[in-house]
């Protein structure tokens, strides 16, 4: 099998990491499986923009996988816990914030692990990142190789395989800024994303959540102006 004809497992949230991720696994020669997740999250209009993304992309086929984390809460995406608003970078680097989703990533990169033996892949990719990071525990690096050790240990791909199964992270050490640069470099339209943790109901990102701050941040960084719909608020727009 050529690289070219390799498949990858790519977790897509609809957001700028995931796609530039996508991107890249994409500019590396994978044939894309993307998996999405509608979790009960608050903001489930990412997942039109995930939609939106794989078919931009063309990529091979599209899985969206319900899980319902309400029933388990703990988070404000999933509970009756307010978002938190206009938080500088101190303060995001402080604590881990209320918006964590308990264990989300350990239970999305399963669900990913899953299907790649299904599919015959040993790539997954996954877009975290540990400088722009919201304080998340799972989006560490120490994090992503326990993981990886994990799933060689505890699949029939990882144990009897021809080789061991792969946790790509290509933005892990990367600024915002850095990302959102190479994902232009790569073509991606960030029109198509959505990053706000509490959007209007008409869909505007509110400019005030931890992941629309750092967004704006990241594109002022990068010199490039974001192209999606906010609310108007002072001081960013």
């Amino acid at each position: 099998m050529t690289d070219c004809q390799k498949k990858a497992v790519v977790l897509l949230s609809g957001g700028i990491d995931s796609t530039t991720t996508l991107a890249i696994a994409k500019k590396m020669g994978f044939t894309i499986y993307a998996l999405s997740f509608r979790y009960g999250q608050r903001h489930q209009i990412e997942l039109e923009a995930a939609v939106s993304i794989a078919h931009d992309f063309s990529v091979a086929k599209h899985l969206i996988v319900d899980i319902d984390l309400r029933l388990i809460g703990g988070s404000a995406l999933t509970g009756n816990i307010d978002v938190p608003k206009s938080r500088s970078v101190e303060q995001m680097g402080k604590d881990i914030p209320v918006t964590y989703v308990p264990a989300r990533n350990t239970i999305f990169l399963s669900y990913a692990l899953a299907w790649a033996e299904v599919i015959g892949s040993f790539d997954i990719f996954i877009g975290v990142n540990a400088l722009d990071y919201s304080g998340y525990p799972d989006c560490r690096p120490e994090y992503i190789v326990a993981y990886e050790k994990m799933a060689n240990l505890a699949t029939k791909a990882g144990v009897e395989g021809n080789q061991k199964l792969k946790i790509h992270t290509p933005l892990i050490e990367m600024s915002k800024a850095d990302i959102i640069r190479q994902g232009i470099e790569l073509g991606v339209d960030y029109s198509l994303t959505h990053s706000c943790y509490d959007p209007s109901a008409e869909g505007l990102a509110c400019a005030e959540c931890d992941s629309c701050f750092l967004r704006l941040k990241g594109f002022k960084e990068a010199g490039i102006t974001d192209s999606i719909k906010y609310k108007k608020t002072k001081g960013w727009l």
